[in-house]
This record gives C-alpha cells, sequence and structure tokens, in this order.
C-alpha cells in the first residue's frame, strides 16, 4: 500500500513515507498517543504537510505504522532463508519478531484508539506470520534440523507467549528462544 493513491510513488516519496513510518514506529512505541505529528515529522526529515500528504489521519499513520512492522518481520523470513541454514534463519527470525512484538506493545494504546475509531490492524496479522514461520520450518525439517510435525501456529503463539513474559527483559527472552529452538530439534 502506498500513500493514498494506487499510483506507485517517486523514489523521494516513498523515501520520505518509510522515514515517516520508521519515526512514527519509534514515537508511538515509546510514547503512546502523546506522540505528536509535528514530532514524528521532525524525527523523519519532512515537513508536516509531507506527513499528511501520506498519511491524512493521525490513525491512518499509526494503522500504517503498524503494518510496516508485520511487513518488515514477515518480509526478513526468505532474506534470512537465503543467508543461513534453517535452525540458524529461524532463530534470527525469532528475534526480529521478538524486537516486532516489542514495538507492538509500545503502540498499544495507540493501536486500540484505531480500534476504537472502527478500523482492524490485526485483521491479517496471524496468518501473515504463520506464513513467515512455515517456510523456516519447513527448511528446517527438510534438512533435518528441525521437527517435521510442529505447526508454525504452535510456534507463533509460543513466540508471542515469550514475548508477553519476557516484556522488556530482552537477555530473558534470548534464554526462553534459545529453549523454545532446543524443543524444536528434539525428536522423539
Amino acid at each position: 500500500m502506498t500513500g493514498t493513491s494506487e499510483r506507485p510513488l517517486r523514489a523521494d516519496a516513498q523515501r520520505n513515507r518509510d522515514q515517516i513510518l520508521a519515526a512514527a514506529s519509534r514515537a508511538f512505541a515509546k510514547c503512546g498517543l502523546e506522540a505528536t505529528l509535528d514530532g514524528i515529522a521532525k524525527d523523519a526529515g519532512v515537513g508536516i504537510g509531507t506527513l499528511y500528504r501520506h498519511f491524512p489521519t493521525r490513525d491512518a499513520l499509526i494503522e500504517a505504522a503498524y503494518r510496516s512492522e508485520l511487513a518488515a518481520v514477515c518480509d526478513a523470513a526468505p532474506e534470512l532463508l537465503e543467508k543461513l541454514p534453517p535452525a540458524e534463519a529461524l532463530r534470527a527470525w525469532m528475534d526480529r519478531f521478538i524486537d516486532y512484538m516489542t514495538r507492538k506493545l509500545g503502540m498499544a494504546e495507540a493501536l486500540r484508539a484505531v480500534i476504537a475509531a472502527g478500523a482492524n490492524p490485526y485483521a491479517h496479522s496471524f496468518e501473515l506470520l504463520v506464513g513467515a514461520i512455515k517456510p523456516l520450518l519447513d527448511a528446517g525439517a527438510a534438512g533435518g534440523e528441525l521437527r517435521p510435525d510442529v505447526p508454525a501456529e504452535d510456534v507463533l503463539v509460543s513466540l508471542s507467549g515469550v514475548a508477553l513474559a519476557a516484556g522488556s527483559r530482552r537477555d530473558q527472552a534470548d534464554r526462553l528462544l534459545d529453549l523454545l529452538l532446543d524443543g524444536l530439534r528434539y525428536r522423539p
């Protein structure tokens, strides 16, 4: 989804949009609804008019920032599989998922406001995340590194539990992710 029109954006406009989304993700994760659009525009290095051209409402910006974070974590899976053996790719993806969940939890107040206004930013999140995990598990199973009998849905629920349980304690999250990966390697 690009801006408010169906035409592809010029390179500079796409760069501005990406910078706005990154700044918005940081701001909403850190400040929730207290984040100002002026502050987001300034952090992105654009004027407030540029922000409004891309995102005509605050809710549109919040939803787009969340969807951008979701796309980044999902898009990382095939890239990691190209660079790393499957089990290592899965573990690296798990780290990215925890980062995504940390930002999402920080954005919770802002996302609740979007939901209250009638939008559903989470509409396809589960399916997209399962779709990112499945090729990682399939590649690991095909290579004999990971168990073939664990559904991607179970891994996603487990990862979500790690993120919620560990909160901002990243060292604990890392230990729990290592434990989860060890369980995925187990063979009866």
